[in-house]
């Protein structure tokens, strides 16, 4: 996965704070029935903006989230990897709280801040003792309305985000190209398939009138999801937003191309160099279902199937049992499988033995489909499979920083934050049939892209054999 783009400092206090959102109390089960309940209250204000609360009370401690609905599809053309560079901007203060002031109330209050970018959203995440709620929110909706835009700012984050596109992809062994060059080779569309990252020329060329439209467009309350977990009522939760985002007046908002697209029709291939890598690497990717699809959930369950953990299907098959890969792990696009918005990737990355090849790796994988494909699953591992993924679903409920920042996601990609406790149904609710089916229609070589990365040595020892001969 992409890695989280931005690290507050985090002291002894915010990760004791961290950890107070964990309480056992948080993960109890509603009466009277066999499934945690979450809590989910909504209310929309005038101004547009959505506000979600989740109250728990088994510890003083909340989490916000503020998600806004732009992301990398939506940056300008030219632009690559702009809406990661405003992610930055957004931490570097406003007219009324300079820089460094919302790292310094927040963490000095015993809380922590992060902020990332994805292909569908924005989201800005904060976790503190509740007696902090007022001056995160008063932090939030001060730079919801504006920042302090100026050329030194700008300058320093652009240098900011070229340093750390060097470090995490031009001098690391296979530098992303997992997430980021198998976008590319699959999708058709520039909004899908663009670098979101960016380059540097388009990254140097981002102007101060490209931030201050920015953050015009896509940065009003009519944009954007506030969710707040944790030791907080429905009640003050509300309150408190109208207080501190209220008076932000809605803002118009482009609207989005048509980024939709089609399952692929023809396998597609790639081969790469890579200096820095020490044995070779493939990345397999497959469209996903749309949003929303029934197939959603039994992807999920697929997905678990094939490379979830060591007692996966590909990983016993390909590493122990063919003994061709040295590892497996999959992803979905720079998300998960249920927060994306547009089209996404299902990619399986693997290290595999310079005496084997990728055609041996790619035939596993479809032997191990087509057994999917032909025979199903068993009752008891369908089961086990169903448990893994809602253990992870609910753990991630019991922090409030990731309860409320999940909670964000989903109103805004889903425009119902309650689908937190529709999941759960719907992988309790997928049979054999759905995996098989879902198996068949997606994890075709026709809807395959795949890059061979190899290490350069590798690539240049045939080349240079072929030119010495007559």
């Amino acid at each position: 996965m992409i890695p989280t783009t931005r690290r507050a400092v985090l002291g002894a206090l915010g990760a004791a704070a961290l950890a107070l959102t964990c309480g056992p109390a948080a993960a109890a089960p509603a009466a009277g029935t066999d499934r945690w309940q979450i809590p989910v209250h909504t209310q929309k204000l005038a101004n547009g903006l959505t506000v979600v609360i989740s109250p728990d009370p088994s510890s003083p401690t909340v989490g916000i989230s503020v998600v806004y609905k732009v992301g990398m599809r939506l940056e300008p053309r030219n632009r690559t990897g702009f809406a990661h560079l405003f992610e930055h901007l957004m931490f570097q203060g406003t007219p009324k709280a300079p820089k460094g002031v919302f790292d310094k109330v927040i963490t000095s209050g015993g809380g922590n801040n992060n902020g990332s970018t994805r292909p569908d959203f924005t989201n800005y995440i904060e976790t503190a003792p509740s007696s902090s709620l007022e001056a995160m929110l008063w932090l939030e909706a001060d730079r919801m309305t504006t920042l302090d835009f100026n050329p030194t700012t700008l300058k320093n984050q652009q240098d900011v985000v070229k340093e750390e596109i060097r470090v995490n992809v031009q001098n690391q062994p296979y530098g992303g190209f997992m997430w980021l060059d198998i976008s590319d080779l699959a999708f058709d569309k520039w909004e899908n398939k663009h670098d979101g990252y960016g380059s540097f020329v388009d990254l140097e060329n981002a102007s101060l009138d490209d931030v201050r439209a920015f953050h015009r467009d896509f940065y009003g309350p009519n944009n954007a999801v506030l969710s707040i977990a944790g030791d907080v009522t429905p009640a003050q939760g509300f309150a408190l937003a109208q207080k501190y985002f209220g008076k932000i007046p809605a803002r118009p908002t482009p609207k989005p191309t048509d980024f939709s697209e089609g399952l692929n029709t023809a396998e597609r291939r790639l081969t790469q160099p890579d200096k820095l890598a020490q044995v070779p690497a493939i990345a397999a990717a497959w469209k996903l279902p749309e949003r929303g699809s029934r197939d959603q959930a039994p992807f999920a369950v697929l997905g678990q199937l094939l490379a979830g953990g060591d007692a996966s299907r590909l990983y016993q098959g390909l590493v122990k049992g063919r003994e061709l890969a040295l590892n497996v792990s999959s992803l979905y696009g720079l998300t998960g499988v249920w927060e994306y918005d547009g089209p996404s990737l299902f990619t399986v990355f693997a290290l595999y033995k310079p005496t084997t090849n990728a055609d041996a790796l790619l035939a596993g994988i479809d032997e191990e489909v087509a057994r999917i494909v032909k025979e199903g699953v068993d009752d008891a591992t369908l089961k086990n499979l169903k448990t893994a993924l809602l253990a992870d679903w609910y753990n991630d409920m019991e922090m409030f920083l990731r309860r409320a920042d999940r909670l964000a996601k989903l109103q805004a990609l889903w425009g119902d934050a309650n689908v937190v406790n529709k999941v759960p149904g719907w992988i309790e609710g997928v049979t054999s049939a759905d995996v098989q089916r879902v198996a068949a229609t997606y994890l075709t070589r026709a809807n395959r892209s795949v890059i061979d990365r190899k290490p350069a040595a590798m690539l240049a020892a045939p080349a240079a054999k072929a030119a010495s001969q007559p």
